[in-house]
């Protein structure tokens, strides 16, 4: 079974005999398959009946396990043990309350639908990371692609920037998980490897060595690439083989991209919108995520590190050892970098096309530990989206009184997967080869779509 490769995957579940004898005459006019696809496009567009897939996603990576009574699942009238340190405030939607410690993202709840009822098994960072991050439980015998790399497999662009970005870095969950998965190389995410948020910010594979010029860049590669022919022709392989090493494609390609280089000079900024995103490196990381998908990349990680809080989770949470009157621990920068995201997309009318995740491996035990902290706890935690056309104002499934186990509605890492890529127009029943011909879905047949968020 060929790969496939399509920005509207799931559009061939939809047409019937009828749409397919239609295309049939309209290419007997003279029109190509894909001048059909572009006016169906139009034709959709021009329909406020027909939902458009998203065309970018930005996922804000809580690594290390955020807590769901800290954030979007706070239990106000449980005992101290399990309500913790913060306090709950009111929202803009009726009845729900978030943490105190999210005072402008409580504003725009509107804008924001959460799952309260996430559950999953694997209360380990890198088993629950892989989960959450692709849609299928580890296995011993394949990696499976993570969202990025899937988008990086399938969703076409024009854009000189790789389709899969990590900012500022793509450590996750303990550092095994690849990206790509059983995908090519090239579908793994381009880790930046530097701070957004520091003075000296430069983007590592932009880096130019001093009296190096992009004229002996490109008889270097030039050199390297007569090398590997030889060297295939050596192996039996006759020099016809794609020798080009496609790290090195890449970083050339970003090297000489007058493109690359400015997306990535967040100086051009104002001052005023800079402070708005919040001055740590998950707001400065949010800022350039928005850059990069305004160039035409279709995956953004925003990783956010350090929220694995077994002890002294009252400060890391909120105040950030500081000392500072105004706290900046991880909430507080998580919301300003959050808020103003999604104001940023809305006021460039980016945030339909642009679906926002917002989420960590797993959430953290009822109860408070003898360290002031939460262990790991998978069994309910809670996810938060914006953007991308999802329906929002909504807070879908419930936790029960202790923030233990769901409720009602409970949602598996498999059918938030089924979700993100409905919303972002690939089918999630698609099927991708492993490198030895194996067809394996998207998802995992149990995965279902969360009908809710579809708007």
């Amino acid at each position: 079974m060929p790969v496939i490769r399509s920005t509207l995957p799931h559009q061939w579940n939809r047409w019937s005999r009828r749409d397919v004898l239609q295309i049939g005459a309209l290419t007997a006019f003279g029109l190509s398959f894909s001048d059909v696809l572009r006016l169906q496009r139009l034709s959709c567009a021009a329909d406020p009946q027909t939902r458009q897939p998203a065309k970018s996603c930005i996922l804000i990576w809580l690594d290390g396990g955020p807590s769901h009574l800290e954030t979007f699942d706070l239990k106000p009238n449980a005992p101290r043990e399990v309500r913790g340190p913060l306090e709950s405030i009111s929202t803009s939607l009726p009845g729900i309350g978030i943490s105190e410690c999210l005072l402008r993202t409580a504003t725009l709840l509107n804008e924001i639908a959460i799952i309260r009822s996430m559950t999953s098994p694997l209360g380990e960072h890198n088993l629950g990371t892989h989960y959450l991050m692709t849609g299928y439980k580890p296995s011993s015998v394949l990696e499976y692609p993570t969202y990025g790399g899937v988008c990086a497999e399938l969703l076409n662009s024009e854009s000189a920037l790789p389709p899969n970005v990590a900012v500022p870095d793509f450590r996750v969950g303990g550092g095994n998980l690849t990206g790509s998965g059983f995908l090519s190389a090239q579908t793994r995410p381009f880790s930046l490897g530097a701070d957004p948020s520091k003075a000296d910010f430069q983007v590592r594979d932009l880096r130019i060595s001093r009296g190096l010029t992009l004229d002996r860049l490109n008889r270097r590669r030039h050199f390297t690439t007569e090398l590997d022919r030889m060297r295939s022709m050596a192996n039996g392989q006759g020099g016809t083989a794609d020798v080009v090493d496609p790290d090195l494609q890449r970083a050339f390609d970003l090297i000489s991209s007058s493109e690359a280089q400015s997306v990535f000079q967040l100086n051009d900024e104002s001052p005023e919108l800079r402070s708005r995103y919040g001055p740590k490196s998950v707001g400065q990381s949010c800022l350039l995520a928005r850059r990069l998908i305004e160039k035409g990349v279709r995956f953004v990680t925003v990783n956010h590190h350090g929220w694995d809080t077994h002890n002294d989770m009252y400060t890391r949470l909120k105040e950030g050892y500081t000392g500072a009157r105004t706290p900046v621990g991880l909430i507080p920068s998580l919301d300003l970098a959050l808020s103003a995201l999604i104001q940023d997309l809305k006021e460039r009318r980016l945030l339909d096309e642009t679906l926002i995740v917002v989420m960590g491996e797993f959430g953290r035990t009822p109860k408070l530990n003898v360290n002031g902290g939460r262990d790991h706890w998978p069994r309910v935690f809670s996810v938060a989206l914006a953007g991308g056309g999802i329906q929002g104002g909504q807070v879908i499934g419930a936790s029960d009184a202790s923030g233990e186990s769901p409720k009602d509605r409970p949602v598996t890492p498999s059918d938030l997967a089924a979700t993100i890529y409905t919303l972002l127009g690939i089918d999630p029943k698609l099927e991708l080869q492993t490198p030895d011909g194996r067809p394996v879905r998207l998802t995992p047949p149990e995965a279902t779509v969360v009908d809710e968020l579809i708007a």
